[in-house]
């Protein structure tokens, strides 16, 4: 399982994106894997569409790469507030960590300070640079 950051949600949806390209290659690489995202990420990546008019087509495609929702769980306040002083990364960023430890999976990012973090953490990280 490979829980996505919002990095890279964005650069696959956006053809403008600077990642974009990497985005789609990456999750090509990874098809054969289940994606899944934090319910934070989730709303990260339709804040755009929301504020377009497009939200339900941003559902519709984040449907069809069927990427689950990681749930939060009970404990979550204090444990993200621990990564957060642990890591110094901004919440949204915790909330990818905190998903990936409750799903024991894997992180896609493009955002090289949680690359970085998550790395010191044990997890395994695709980003643009992914050989795998």
């Amino acid at each position: 399982m490979i829980v996505l950051d919002a990095s890279v949600l964005i650069a696959h949806f956006d053809s403008n994106d600077a990642h974009h390209a990497y985005a789609d290659q990456l999750l090509v690489k990874v098809a054969d894997q289940q994606l899944s995202a934090s319910p934070i990420t989730l709303a990260e990546v339709l804040v755009g569409p929301a504020h377009a008019g497009k939200l339900s087509r941003a559902q519709d495609a984040l449907r069809q790469l069927d990427i689950d929702s990681v749930s939060l769980p009970e404990d979550a306040p204090a444990r993200l507030a621990t990564l957060r002083a642990k890591t110094h990364l901004k919440l949204p960023d915790c909330c990818v960590l905190l998903a990936a430890e409750q799903a024991r999976a894997a992180i896609a990012t493009f955002d090289d300070q949680l690359a970085a973090s998550a790395q010191d953490l044990g997890f395994s990280v695709w980003t643009r640079r992914s050989r795998k």
